[in-house]
């Protein structure tokens, strides 16, 4: 693995999280690789999500059959 040295300046609530990270246990080094990994990665999930969302939104089929569902739901909780 090659790595590289990077500058950057924290703010307070940076700098806050980053001590709570170490607390743990992890290196400064560390704490900083595993959270822009993991930042990186909860990005691409909820991109992921957000475009399964869409699609299914788009998809009319999938509209209707959720409509039904729906209705059904409703009459089973209504009839209770």
């Amino acid at each position: 693995m090659s790595s590289r040295a990077l500058s950057v300046r924290l703010d307070d609530e940076a700098l806050h999280a980053l001590g709570q990270l170490e607390a743990t246990g992890l290196t400064r080094s560390e704490a900083i690789r595993v959270s822009l990994v993991e930042t990186a990665a909860r990005r691409r999930d909820k991109e992921a999500l957000a475009a399964e969302a869409a699609a299914l939104e788009a998809d009319e089929e999938d509209r209707v059959e959720m409509l039904a569902v729906a209705r059904i739901m409703e009459s089973l909780s209504a009839s209770r």
